[in-house]
Protein backbone atom coordinates (compact mmCIF):
# COMPACT_ATOMS: atom_id res chain seq x y z
CA UNK A 1 0.00 0.00 0.00
CA UNK A 2 2.88 2.37 0.78
CA UNK A 3 4.32 2.08 -2.73
CA UNK A 4 0.94 2.59 -4.43
CA UNK A 5 -0.90 4.84 -2.00
CA UNK A 6 -1.55 7.55 -4.60
CA UNK A 7 -3.13 5.13 -7.07
CA UNK A 8 -5.29 3.65 -4.31
CA UNK A 9 -6.53 7.11 -3.30
CA UNK A 10 -7.03 8.10 -6.93
CA UNK A 11 -9.11 5.13 -8.08
CA UNK A 12 -11.14 4.29 -4.97
CA UNK A 13 -13.95 6.73 -5.94
CA UNK A 14 -13.89 5.42 -9.52
CA UNK A 15 -14.35 1.86 -8.26
CA UNK A 16 -17.34 3.13 -6.28
CA UNK A 17 -18.83 4.67 -9.44
CA UNK A 18 -18.47 1.33 -11.28
CA UNK A 19 -20.12 -0.55 -8.40
CA UNK A 20 -23.05 1.88 -8.46
CA UNK A 21 -23.66 1.04 -12.12
CA UNK A 22 -24.40 -2.55 -11.09
CA UNK A 23 -27.18 -1.58 -8.66
CA UNK A 24 -30.75 -1.22 -10.01
CA UNK A 25 -31.82 2.44 -10.11
CA UNK A 26 -34.99 1.76 -8.10
CA UNK A 27 -32.98 0.83 -5.00
CA UNK A 28 -32.31 4.41 -3.97
CA UNK A 29 -31.35 3.77 -0.36
CA UNK A 30 -28.92 1.03 -1.36
CA UNK A 31 -27.33 3.42 -3.86
CA UNK A 32 -27.03 6.12 -1.19
CA UNK A 33 -25.40 3.72 1.25
CA UNK A 34 -22.91 2.38 -1.31
CA UNK A 35 -22.02 5.89 -2.52
CA UNK A 36 -21.44 7.13 1.03
CA UNK A 37 -19.40 4.05 1.92
CA UNK A 38 -17.09 4.56 -1.06
CA UNK A 39 -16.86 8.32 -0.42
CA UNK A 40 -15.91 7.67 3.19
CA UNK A 41 -13.56 4.90 2.08
CA UNK A 42 -11.89 7.41 -0.25
CA UNK A 43 -11.17 9.57 2.79
CA UNK A 44 -10.13 6.64 5.00
CA UNK A 45 -7.56 5.31 2.50
CA UNK A 46 -6.02 8.80 2.33
CA UNK A 47 -5.46 8.94 6.11
CA UNK A 48 -2.29 6.76 6.12
CA UNK A 49 -0.78 9.37 3.84
CA UNK A 50 -0.74 11.83 6.77
CA UNK A 51 1.86 10.10 9.02
CA UNK A 52 3.78 8.78 6.01
CA UNK A 53 4.06 12.22 4.46
CA UNK A 54 5.05 13.80 7.77
CA UNK A 55 8.06 11.47 7.95
CA UNK A 56 9.38 12.63 4.55
CA UNK A 57 8.08 16.23 4.48
CA UNK A 58 11.59 17.68 4.43
CA UNK A 59 12.78 15.46 1.59
CA UNK A 60 13.56 17.46 -1.54
CA UNK A 61 11.33 16.89 -4.56
CA UNK A 62 8.16 14.89 -5.03
CA UNK A 63 7.25 12.07 -2.69
CA UNK A 64 5.45 8.73 -3.16
CA UNK A 65 6.32 8.80 -6.86
CA UNK A 66 4.61 6.10 -8.93
CA UNK A 67 5.35 5.19 -12.52
CA UNK A 68 7.86 7.08 -14.62
CA UNK A 69 8.13 9.43 -17.55
CA UNK A 70 7.12 8.12 -20.98
CA UNK A 71 5.97 4.70 -19.71
CA UNK A 72 2.32 4.96 -20.80
CA UNK A 73 2.34 6.10 -24.44
CA UNK A 74 6.05 6.08 -25.33
CA UNK A 75 5.51 7.18 -28.94
CA UNK A 76 4.43 10.64 -27.75
CA UNK A 77 6.36 10.68 -24.47
CA UNK A 78 3.37 10.41 -22.11
CA UNK A 79 3.60 8.53 -18.83
CA UNK A 80 1.50 7.36 -15.91
CA UNK A 81 3.55 9.37 -13.46
CA UNK A 82 2.19 10.40 -10.04
CA UNK A 83 3.81 12.23 -7.16
CA UNK A 84 3.03 14.83 -4.50
CA UNK A 85 4.70 17.51 -2.46
CA UNK A 86 3.38 19.49 0.52
CA UNK A 87 1.14 21.67 -1.65
CA UNK A 88 -0.62 18.83 -3.43
CA UNK A 89 -0.74 16.75 -0.23
CA UNK A 90 -2.90 19.34 1.56
CA UNK A 91 -5.17 19.73 -1.46
CA UNK A 92 -5.60 15.96 -1.77
CA UNK A 93 -6.63 15.67 1.88
CA UNK A 94 -9.06 18.56 1.41
CA UNK A 95 -10.52 16.82 -1.67
CA UNK A 96 -11.10 13.46 0.02
CA UNK A 97 -12.66 15.11 3.09
CA UNK A 98 -14.98 17.46 1.20
CA UNK A 99 -15.93 14.68 -1.21
CA UNK A 100 -17.16 12.52 1.67
CA UNK A 101 -18.98 15.46 3.29
CA UNK A 102 -20.60 16.53 0.02
CA UNK A 103 -21.98 13.08 -0.73
CA UNK A 104 -23.25 12.73 2.85
CA UNK A 105 -25.05 16.08 2.56
CA UNK A 106 -26.91 14.86 -0.55
CA UNK A 107 -28.87 12.10 1.20
CA UNK A 108 -32.19 13.97 1.31
CA UNK A 109 -31.55 16.69 -1.26
CA UNK A 110 -31.30 14.37 -4.29
CA UNK A 111 -34.26 12.14 -5.08
CA UNK A 112 -34.31 11.88 -8.90
CA UNK A 113 -31.80 9.89 -10.97
CA UNK A 114 -30.00 9.03 -7.78
CA UNK A 115 -27.67 6.43 -9.28
CA UNK A 116 -26.40 8.77 -11.99
CA UNK A 117 -25.90 11.59 -9.50
CA UNK A 118 -23.69 9.63 -7.14
CA UNK A 119 -21.80 7.90 -9.95
CA UNK A 120 -20.89 11.21 -11.60
CA UNK A 121 -19.93 12.69 -8.24
CA UNK A 122 -17.46 9.86 -7.60
CA UNK A 123 -16.04 10.24 -11.13
CA UNK A 124 -15.60 13.95 -10.42
CA UNK A 125 -13.69 13.05 -7.26
CA UNK A 126 -11.24 10.94 -9.27
CA UNK A 127 -10.72 13.74 -11.80
CA UNK A 128 -9.90 16.29 -9.09
CA UNK A 129 -7.46 13.95 -7.33
CA UNK A 130 -5.74 13.19 -10.63
CA UNK A 131 -5.08 16.87 -11.26
CA UNK A 132 -3.25 17.24 -7.94
CA UNK A 133 -1.22 14.02 -8.35
CA UNK A 134 -0.10 14.12 -11.99
CA UNK A 135 3.57 14.62 -12.84
CA UNK A 136 2.90 14.21 -16.56
CA UNK A 137 1.22 16.98 -18.55
CA UNK A 138 -0.68 14.59 -20.81
CA UNK A 139 -2.10 12.85 -17.73
CA UNK A 140 -2.76 16.20 -16.02
CA UNK A 141 -4.65 17.56 -19.00
CA UNK A 142 -6.69 14.37 -19.31
CA UNK A 143 -7.87 14.68 -15.70
CA UNK A 144 -8.33 18.45 -16.08
CA UNK A 145 -10.71 18.01 -19.01
CA UNK A 146 -12.41 14.85 -17.73
CA UNK A 147 -13.46 16.75 -14.61
CA UNK A 148 -15.56 19.13 -16.74
CA UNK A 149 -18.13 16.55 -17.79
CA UNK A 150 -19.28 15.41 -14.30
CA UNK A 151 -19.55 18.99 -13.06
CA UNK A 152 -21.44 20.01 -16.18
CA UNK A 153 -23.94 17.20 -15.62
CA UNK A 154 -24.28 17.82 -11.88
CA UNK A 155 -25.29 21.42 -12.61
CA UNK A 156 -27.26 20.73 -15.78
CA UNK A 157 -29.38 17.84 -14.46
CA UNK A 158 -29.72 18.42 -10.71
CA UNK A 159 -29.44 22.22 -10.66
CA UNK A 160 -31.96 25.03 -10.26
CA UNK A 161 -34.32 26.76 -12.71
CA UNK A 162 -31.52 28.19 -14.90
CA UNK A 163 -29.36 25.09 -14.69
CA UNK A 164 -28.73 24.63 -18.41
CA UNK A 165 -27.58 28.22 -18.86
CA UNK A 166 -25.24 27.95 -15.87
CA UNK A 167 -23.88 24.54 -16.92
CA UNK A 168 -23.15 25.60 -20.51
CA UNK A 169 -21.55 28.85 -19.33
CA UNK A 170 -19.32 26.95 -16.91
CA UNK A 171 -18.32 24.46 -19.60
CA UNK A 172 -17.58 27.03 -22.31
CA UNK A 173 -15.59 29.34 -20.03
CA UNK A 174 -13.41 26.51 -18.74
CA UNK A 175 -12.97 24.93 -22.16
CA UNK A 176 -11.98 28.30 -23.63
CA UNK A 177 -9.16 28.65 -21.12
CA UNK A 178 -8.11 25.03 -21.58
CA UNK A 179 -7.54 25.52 -25.31
CA UNK A 180 -4.93 28.22 -24.69
CA UNK A 181 -3.31 26.14 -21.99
CA UNK A 182 -3.11 23.15 -24.35
CA UNK A 183 -1.43 25.22 -27.06
CA UNK A 184 1.13 26.46 -24.53
CA UNK A 185 1.79 22.91 -23.33
CA UNK A 186 2.40 21.75 -26.89
CA UNK A 187 4.86 24.61 -27.42
CA UNK A 188 6.80 23.52 -24.32
CA UNK A 189 6.65 19.91 -25.54
CA UNK A 190 8.24 20.69 -28.90
CA UNK A 191 10.63 23.24 -27.39
CA UNK A 192 11.91 20.61 -24.98
CA UNK A 193 12.56 18.31 -27.94
CA UNK A 194 14.41 21.05 -29.81
CA UNK A 195 16.74 21.48 -26.84
CA UNK A 196 17.24 17.86 -25.78
CA UNK A 197 16.18 15.62 -28.66
CA UNK A 198 13.60 13.99 -26.35
CA UNK A 199 9.82 14.08 -26.69
CA UNK A 200 8.23 14.06 -23.25
CA UNK A 201 5.29 15.49 -21.32
CA UNK A 202 7.11 14.88 -18.03
CA UNK A 203 6.59 17.98 -15.89
CA UNK A 204 9.91 17.70 -14.08
CA UNK A 205 11.76 17.53 -17.40
CA UNK A 206 9.86 20.55 -18.75
CA UNK A 207 10.91 22.47 -15.63
CA UNK A 208 14.49 22.33 -16.89
CA UNK A 209 13.92 23.75 -20.37
CA UNK A 210 10.85 26.03 -20.13
CA UNK A 211 12.80 28.87 -18.41
CA UNK A 212 15.10 28.95 -21.46
CA UNK A 213 12.34 30.17 -23.80
CA UNK A 214 13.03 33.93 -23.33
CA UNK A 215 16.62 33.39 -24.42
CA UNK A 216 15.78 31.36 -27.51
CA UNK A 217 12.57 33.03 -28.71
CA UNK A 218 12.59 36.33 -26.84
CA UNK A 219 10.52 37.85 -24.07
CA UNK A 220 7.36 38.36 -26.15
CA UNK A 221 6.90 34.65 -26.89
CA UNK A 222 7.54 33.78 -23.25
CA UNK A 223 4.93 36.32 -22.12
CA UNK A 224 2.40 34.93 -24.62
CA UNK A 225 3.00 31.42 -23.30
CA UNK A 226 2.63 32.64 -19.73
CA UNK A 227 -0.72 34.18 -20.57
CA UNK A 228 -1.76 30.97 -22.33
CA UNK A 229 -1.35 29.14 -19.03
CA UNK A 230 -2.74 32.10 -17.12
CA UNK A 231 -6.03 32.07 -19.05
CA UNK A 232 -6.60 28.41 -18.31
CA UNK A 233 -5.91 28.82 -14.62
CA UNK A 234 -7.39 32.30 -14.05
CA UNK A 235 -10.77 31.25 -15.45
CA UNK A 236 -10.80 28.28 -13.09
CA UNK A 237 -9.88 30.37 -9.99
CA UNK A 238 -11.75 32.56 -11.13
CA UNK A 239 -9.85 35.85 -11.18
CA UNK A 240 -11.47 39.12 -12.13
CA UNK A 241 -12.65 39.67 -14.92
CA UNK A 242 -13.10 35.94 -15.72
CA UNK A 243 -15.38 35.36 -12.74
CA UNK A 244 -18.83 35.81 -14.27
CA UNK A 245 -19.51 32.07 -14.69
CA UNK A 246 -19.04 31.39 -10.97
CA UNK A 247 -22.15 33.02 -9.40
CA UNK A 248 -24.43 31.36 -11.98
CA UNK A 249 -22.82 27.96 -11.46
CA UNK A 250 -23.03 28.23 -7.67
CA UNK A 251 -26.61 29.45 -7.55
CA UNK A 252 -27.92 26.76 -9.89
CA UNK A 253 -25.78 23.85 -8.65
CA UNK A 254 -27.11 21.47 -6.00
CA UNK A 255 -25.73 22.10 -2.52
CA UNK A 256 -23.10 19.35 -2.72
CA UNK A 257 -22.06 20.63 -6.15
CA UNK A 258 -21.50 24.11 -4.73
CA UNK A 259 -19.48 22.69 -1.83
CA UNK A 260 -17.13 20.73 -4.09
CA UNK A 261 -16.99 23.52 -6.67
CA UNK A 262 -15.95 26.15 -4.12
CA UNK A 263 -13.95 23.80 -1.93
CA UNK A 264 -11.84 21.99 -4.52
CA UNK A 265 -12.45 22.87 -8.19
CA UNK A 266 -11.50 26.52 -7.80
CA UNK A 267 -8.22 25.46 -6.16
CA UNK A 268 -7.20 23.73 -9.37
CA UNK A 269 -6.65 27.19 -10.85
CA UNK A 270 -4.48 28.48 -8.02
CA UNK A 271 -2.64 25.13 -7.92
CA UNK A 272 -1.86 25.48 -11.63
CA UNK A 273 -0.47 29.00 -11.13
CA UNK A 274 1.85 27.74 -8.39
CA UNK A 275 2.82 24.42 -9.96
CA UNK A 276 3.31 25.60 -13.57
CA UNK A 277 3.16 29.34 -14.18
CA UNK A 278 5.84 30.28 -11.64
CA UNK A 279 8.46 27.54 -12.29
CA UNK A 280 7.98 27.51 -16.08
CA UNK A 281 8.24 31.29 -16.50
CA UNK A 282 10.34 32.64 -13.61
CA UNK A 283 11.59 35.60 -15.63
CA UNK A 284 8.12 36.52 -16.95
CA UNK A 285 6.44 36.67 -13.54
CA UNK A 286 9.12 39.08 -12.41
CA UNK A 287 8.59 41.49 -15.30
CA UNK A 288 7.25 44.60 -13.51
CA UNK A 289 4.29 45.10 -15.86
CA UNK A 290 3.21 41.44 -15.79
CA UNK A 291 3.51 41.20 -12.04
CA UNK A 292 1.71 44.49 -11.50
CA UNK A 293 -1.15 43.31 -13.72
CA UNK A 294 -1.50 40.08 -11.74
CA UNK A 295 -1.51 41.95 -8.43
CA UNK A 296 -3.96 44.56 -9.74
CA UNK A 297 -6.42 41.89 -10.91
CA UNK A 298 -6.12 40.18 -7.52
CA UNK A 299 -6.83 43.37 -5.58
CA UNK A 300 -9.72 44.32 -7.86
CA UNK A 301 -11.17 40.85 -7.29
CA UNK A 302 -10.83 41.26 -3.50
CA UNK A 303 -12.64 44.61 -3.39
CA UNK A 304 -15.13 43.97 -6.21
CA UNK A 305 -16.21 40.56 -4.88
CA UNK A 306 -16.77 41.99 -1.40
CA UNK A 307 -18.72 45.03 -2.65
CA UNK A 308 -21.00 42.91 -4.85
CA UNK A 309 -21.59 40.53 -1.91
CA UNK A 310 -22.88 43.48 0.12
CA UNK A 311 -25.81 44.09 -2.24
CA UNK A 312 -26.99 40.50 -2.78
CA UNK A 313 -30.52 39.40 -1.90
CA UNK A 314 -29.81 35.69 -2.43
CA UNK A 315 -27.71 33.99 0.27
CA UNK A 316 -26.05 31.59 -2.15
CA UNK A 317 -25.09 34.33 -4.56
CA UNK A 318 -23.62 36.32 -1.67
CA UNK A 319 -21.40 33.36 -0.70
CA UNK A 320 -20.47 32.87 -4.38
CA UNK A 321 -19.22 36.43 -4.76
CA UNK A 322 -17.38 36.14 -1.46
CA UNK A 323 -15.35 33.37 -3.12
CA UNK A 324 -14.16 35.83 -5.76
CA UNK A 325 -12.95 38.10 -2.95
CA UNK A 326 -11.29 35.37 -0.89
CA UNK A 327 -9.51 33.82 -3.86
CA UNK A 328 -8.21 37.28 -4.73
CA UNK A 329 -6.19 37.01 -1.52
CA UNK A 330 -4.84 33.63 -2.70
CA UNK A 331 -3.62 35.00 -6.04
CA UNK A 332 -2.20 38.10 -4.32
CA UNK A 333 -0.10 35.80 -2.14
CA UNK A 334 1.08 33.85 -5.19
CA UNK A 335 2.30 36.93 -7.06
CA UNK A 336 3.95 38.43 -3.99
CA UNK A 337 6.63 35.91 -5.08
CA UNK A 338 7.99 35.25 -1.62
CA UNK A 339 7.81 32.42 0.90
CA UNK A 340 5.11 33.82 3.19
CA UNK A 341 2.99 34.69 0.16
CA UNK A 342 3.01 31.18 -1.30
CA UNK A 343 2.57 29.48 2.08
CA UNK A 344 -0.23 31.86 3.02
CA UNK A 345 -1.88 31.37 -0.36
CA UNK A 346 -1.96 27.57 -0.09
CA UNK A 347 -3.16 27.73 3.51
CA UNK A 348 -5.86 30.21 2.54
CA UNK A 349 -6.96 27.86 -0.23
CA UNK A 350 -7.47 25.17 2.40
CA UNK A 351 -9.22 27.70 4.65
CA UNK A 352 -11.52 28.77 1.84
CA UNK A 353 -12.43 25.15 1.11
CA UNK A 354 -13.30 24.58 4.77
CA UNK A 355 -15.12 27.86 5.47
CA UNK A 356 -16.94 28.46 2.19
CA UNK A 357 -17.81 24.78 1.84
CA UNK A 358 -19.47 25.07 5.26
CA UNK A 359 -21.27 28.26 4.22
CA UNK A 360 -22.81 26.51 1.21
CA UNK A 361 -23.90 23.64 3.48
CA UNK A 362 -25.49 26.20 5.81
CA UNK A 363 -27.42 27.82 2.97
CA UNK A 364 -28.38 24.40 1.60
CA UNK A 365 -29.93 23.26 4.89
CA UNK A 366 -32.25 26.26 4.97
CA UNK A 367 -33.09 25.77 1.29
CA UNK A 368 -34.03 22.10 1.88
CA UNK A 369 -36.47 23.20 4.59
CA UNK A 370 -37.97 26.29 2.95
CA UNK A 371 -37.02 26.05 -0.76
CA UNK A 372 -35.97 29.68 -0.88
CA UNK A 373 -32.64 31.45 -0.46
CA UNK A 374 -34.02 35.00 -0.28
CA UNK A 375 -32.62 36.78 2.77
CA UNK A 376 -35.87 38.69 3.33
CA UNK A 377 -37.72 35.39 3.87
CA UNK A 378 -35.85 34.74 7.09
CA UNK A 379 -35.25 36.33 10.48
CA UNK A 380 -34.98 35.07 14.04
CA UNK A 381 -33.81 31.61 12.92
CA UNK A 382 -31.65 31.29 16.05
CA UNK A 383 -34.84 31.06 18.12
CA UNK A 384 -36.02 27.88 16.40
CA UNK A 385 -32.69 26.38 15.26
CA UNK A 386 -30.14 27.20 18.03
CA UNK A 387 -27.59 24.49 17.16
CA UNK A 388 -27.70 25.47 13.50
CA UNK A 389 -27.31 29.16 14.41
CA UNK A 390 -24.27 28.41 16.60
CA UNK A 391 -22.49 26.45 13.87
CA UNK A 392 -23.35 29.13 11.31
CA UNK A 393 -21.83 31.80 13.58
CA UNK A 394 -18.57 29.85 13.96
CA UNK A 395 -18.21 29.38 10.21
CA UNK A 396 -19.17 33.01 9.44
CA UNK A 397 -16.46 34.19 11.85
CA UNK A 398 -14.03 31.73 10.27
CA UNK A 399 -14.77 33.08 6.79
CA UNK A 400 -14.31 36.70 7.84
CA UNK A 401 -10.92 35.97 9.43
CA UNK A 402 -11.50 36.25 13.18
CA UNK A 403 -8.36 35.48 15.24
CA UNK A 404 -8.15 31.91 16.60
CA UNK A 405 -9.97 30.65 13.51
CA UNK A 406 -8.41 29.48 10.26
CA UNK A 407 -9.22 32.47 8.04
CA UNK A 408 -7.18 34.86 10.15
CA UNK A 409 -3.93 32.91 9.77
CA UNK A 410 -4.13 32.74 5.98
CA UNK A 411 -5.17 36.36 5.41
CA UNK A 412 -2.62 37.73 7.87
CA UNK A 413 0.22 35.75 6.25
CA UNK A 414 -0.78 36.94 2.77
CA UNK A 415 -1.03 40.58 3.87
CA UNK A 416 2.38 40.28 5.52
CA UNK A 417 3.82 38.89 2.27
CA UNK A 418 2.17 41.64 0.20
CA UNK A 419 3.62 44.27 2.55
CA UNK A 420 7.08 42.74 2.15
CA UNK A 421 6.76 43.01 -1.63
CA UNK A 422 5.10 46.44 -1.76
CA UNK A 423 3.30 48.09 1.15
CA UNK A 424 0.78 49.67 -1.22
CA UNK A 425 -0.47 46.23 -2.29
CA UNK A 426 -1.23 45.34 1.32
CA UNK A 427 -2.91 48.70 1.88
CA UNK A 428 -5.26 48.18 -1.05
CA UNK A 429 -6.08 44.61 0.02
CA UNK A 430 -6.90 45.38 3.67
CA UNK A 431 -10.38 46.85 2.92
CA UNK A 432 -11.35 43.40 1.65
CA UNK A 433 -11.04 42.07 5.21
CA UNK A 434 -13.28 44.83 6.56
CA UNK A 435 -15.85 44.36 3.81
CA UNK A 436 -15.93 40.60 4.43
CA UNK A 437 -16.89 41.27 8.04
CA UNK A 438 -19.55 43.73 6.84
CA UNK A 439 -21.39 41.43 4.42
CA UNK A 440 -21.16 38.33 6.61
CA UNK A 441 -22.30 40.03 9.81
CA UNK A 442 -25.06 41.79 7.89
CA UNK A 443 -26.23 38.43 6.52
CA UNK A 444 -26.10 36.78 9.94
CA UNK A 445 -27.97 39.62 11.61
CA UNK A 446 -30.82 39.56 9.09
CA UNK A 447 -31.23 35.78 8.99
CA UNK A 448 -30.61 34.71 12.59
CA UNK A 449 -31.38 37.66 14.92
CA UNK A 450 -34.64 39.32 15.84
CA UNK A 451 -38.08 37.79 16.11
CA UNK A 452 -39.57 35.11 13.89
CA UNK A 453 -41.96 37.22 11.83
CA UNK A 454 -42.56 34.76 8.98
CA UNK A 455 -44.98 32.00 10.11
CA UNK A 456 -43.27 29.53 7.77
CA UNK A 457 -40.12 29.71 9.93
CA UNK A 458 -41.80 28.98 13.26
CA UNK A 459 -41.56 25.19 13.07
CA UNK A 460 -38.25 24.70 11.29
CA UNK A 461 -36.39 21.62 12.51
CA UNK A 462 -32.89 21.98 13.92
CA UNK A 463 -29.95 19.97 12.58
CA UNK A 464 -30.30 16.21 12.28
CA UNK A 465 -27.38 13.98 13.39
CA UNK A 466 -26.44 13.44 9.73
CA UNK A 467 -26.34 17.20 9.06
CA UNK A 468 -24.36 17.78 12.24
CA UNK A 469 -21.84 15.17 11.13
CA UNK A 470 -21.11 17.18 7.97
CA UNK A 471 -20.10 20.23 10.04
CA UNK A 472 -18.09 18.77 12.93
CA UNK A 473 -14.89 17.93 10.95
CA UNK A 474 -14.96 21.36 9.29
CA UNK A 475 -15.26 23.14 12.65
CA UNK A 476 -12.46 21.01 14.12
CA UNK A 477 -10.07 21.85 11.26
CA UNK A 478 -11.02 25.56 11.39
CA UNK A 479 -10.10 25.64 15.09
CA UNK A 480 -6.94 23.57 14.56
CA UNK A 481 -5.55 25.86 11.86
CA UNK A 482 -6.58 28.96 13.80
CA UNK A 483 -4.95 27.88 17.07
CA UNK A 484 -1.98 25.81 15.87
CA UNK A 485 -1.10 26.27 12.17
CA UNK A 486 2.57 25.31 12.60
CA UNK A 487 2.28 21.76 11.12
CA UNK A 488 0.70 23.15 7.95
CA UNK A 489 3.51 25.67 7.45
CA UNK A 490 6.08 22.91 8.07
CA UNK A 491 4.49 20.75 5.39
CA UNK A 492 4.59 23.68 2.95
CA UNK A 493 8.10 24.84 3.79
CA UNK A 494 10.13 22.62 1.43
CA UNK A 495 8.08 22.99 -1.79
CA UNK A 496 7.50 26.71 -1.23
CA UNK A 497 11.21 27.31 -0.67
CA UNK A 498 12.03 25.42 -3.87
CA UNK A 499 9.54 27.43 -5.96
CA UNK A 500 10.68 30.78 -4.54
CA UNK A 501 14.30 29.85 -5.19
CA UNK A 502 13.47 28.89 -8.78
CA UNK A 503 11.59 32.16 -9.37
CA UNK A 504 14.12 34.47 -7.74
CA UNK A 505 17.28 32.63 -8.80
CA UNK A 506 16.53 30.47 -11.85
CA UNK A 507 19.28 27.91 -12.28
CA UNK A 508 18.78 27.52 -16.02
CA UNK A 509 18.05 31.11 -17.00
CA UNK A 510 20.86 33.60 -17.40
CA UNK A 511 20.12 36.90 -19.14
CA UNK A 512 23.74 37.20 -20.24
CA UNK A 513 23.95 33.73 -21.79
CA UNK A 514 24.15 33.63 -25.58
CA UNK A 515 21.31 31.70 -27.22
CA UNK A 516 23.85 29.54 -29.06
CA UNK A 517 24.97 28.10 -25.74
CA UNK A 518 21.50 27.01 -24.71
CA UNK A 519 21.17 23.76 -26.67
CA UNK A 520 24.51 22.56 -25.32
CA UNK A 521 23.64 23.27 -21.70
CA UNK A 522 20.03 22.16 -21.60
CA UNK A 523 20.66 18.38 -21.70
CA UNK A 524 22.94 18.72 -18.68
CA UNK A 525 19.93 19.86 -16.72
CA UNK A 526 17.95 16.67 -17.34
CA UNK A 527 17.65 14.16 -14.54
CA UNK A 528 20.08 11.26 -14.43
CA UNK A 529 17.18 8.91 -14.96
CA UNK A 530 16.32 10.50 -18.29
CA UNK A 531 19.90 10.40 -19.49
CA UNK A 532 20.28 6.77 -18.46
CA UNK A 533 16.98 5.65 -20.01
CA UNK A 534 16.01 7.96 -22.85
CA UNK A 535 12.61 7.14 -24.37
CA UNK A 536 12.38 5.77 -27.87
CA UNK A 537 12.18 8.36 -30.62
CA UNK A 538 8.80 8.58 -32.34
CA UNK A 539 8.66 7.00 -35.78
CA UNK A 540 7.34 10.25 -37.21
CA UNK A 541 10.50 12.01 -36.07
CA UNK A 542 12.72 9.51 -37.82
CA UNK A 543 10.67 9.90 -40.98
CA UNK A 544 11.07 13.67 -40.92
CA UNK A 545 14.80 13.30 -40.41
Amino acid sequence: MYNHILSIILFTPLVGAVVLLLIPGEQKNTIRWVANIFAMLGFVVSLPLVPWFWEVKDKVGFKFVEGSANNWIPTIGAGYHLGIDGISFLLIMLTTLLGAISILSSWVAIDNRVKEYYAWFLVLQTGMLGVFMSLDFFLFFMFWEAMLVPMYLLIGIWGGPRKLYAAIKFFLYTLFGSVFMLLSVLFLYFFHHSQTGVYTFDIQSLYTTAPLIPQVYGAKIAILLFFGFFLGFAIKVPMFPFHTWLPDAHVEAPTAGSVILAGVLLKMGTYGLIRFSLPFFPSVVQYPNVRLLMVALSIIGIIYGALVSLVQKDMKKLVAYSSVSHLGFCTLGIFALNGPGLSGSVLQQINHGISTGALFLIVGILYERRHTREIKEYGGISNVMPVYATIALIMFLSSMGLPLLNGFVGEFTILQAAYMANWKWAAWAVPGVVLAAAYLLWLYQRVFFGKVENPKNEKLLDLTPRELATFLPLIAIALWIGVYPKPFFQILDQPVTAIVEQVQHPKVYNAQQAPAAVPASAPELLSQKQQANPPAQPAATEARR
